[in-house]
């Protein structure tokens, strides 16, 4: 055990972060998200919810400030009415962490080719539609 990790933070998903350096971006997956099809790395957080990881997430490092791009959403697909109520609490847990961030959206096919050279895909229990999230790794000072 270790003082200071978020119990929701697996092992595995702990040493992902770890290996991970700076420019490189991870995918905080809804369940929807093929992540399987998509991952170099898959890492399984079955149960728990997006918001509560990228929180836990968040607390253990920091994002590219050199890239405006380093908080990814996935844009709706035009006439799609589902809701996009979770990118409000996405918003409110990067502010948190990084209050001068702010999030970028991306064009589905884009972000899913995004989201294929990520060094890693979580695949969470989140339920929501468009729930998916890129971050980029920053410097750990």
């Amino acid at each position: 055990m270790l003082k200071g990790i978020p119990k929701i933070i697996s092992p595995e998903l702990l040493k992902v972060l770890c290996e991970m350096g700076h420019g490189d971006e991870i995918v905080i997956a809804d369940a929807n998200f093929p992540a399987a099809s998509m991952a170099r790395n898959l890492v399984r957080a079955d149960g728990i919810s997006a918001v509560e990881l990228l929180d836990a997430v968040l607390t253990l490092f920091p994002l590219d400030q050199y890239d405006n791009e380093h908080f990814v959403l996935m844009q709706k697909v035009p006439g799609d009415t589902v809701g996009t109520e979770v990118w409000q609490e996405y918003t409110d847990v990067l502010k948190k962490h990084s209050p001068e961030s702010e999030p970028s959206f991306v064009e589905r096919f884009a972000y899913y080719e995004r989201a294929k050279k990520a060094y890693a895909v979580v695949a969470t229990g989140e339920e929501r539609q468009y729930a998916n999230i890129i971050l980029k790794k920053g410097c750990v000072k």
